[in-house]
């Protein structure tokens, strides 16, 4: 049974940092492209960064570059959300996210992943 446990998420002020970790079960780690995805009320759940095993590149959405960063500890089937200058709009689930067979055109899509964990609330205020 394949498994996505999130945890680090909180309540944290404008400009402060806080970081995702993602452990992973019943998968085979190395094989699969680990990600995060965003859903803030009334929004679309929208794609946040991948780290793709293939080539060890990472990709972010717009929003986020420059301050999130993805990384995966191979060894502990973990993967980390560095989270920098956060802002109000980061607000939201975080959903952490495994896919097989991704390439460039598909990374920022939702079907492109097959497993998905239950998620961690992320508020950032004002």
């Amino acid at each position: 049974q394949v498994q996505l446990v999130e945890s680090g998420g909180g309540m944290v002020q404008t400009g402060g940092s806080l970081r995702l970790s993602c452990a992973a079960s019943g998968i085979t780690f190395n094989s699969y492209a680990m990600g995060w995805f965003r859903q803030s009320p009334g929004k679309e759940r929208e794609f946040v960064a991948v780290f793709r095993w293939s080539g060890s590149r990472t990709y972010y959405a717009d929003s986020v570059k420059g301050r999130f960063t993805i990384s995966r500890d191979n060894a502990k089937s973990t993967v980390y959300l560095q989270m920098d200058s956060l802002k109000p709009e980061d607000t939201a689930v975080y959903y952490c996210v495994a896919g097989t067979g991704l390439i460039s055109s598909t990374i920022g899509s939702r079907a492109a992943y097959k497993h998905w964990g239950q998620g961690t609330q992320v508020t950032v205020s004002s």
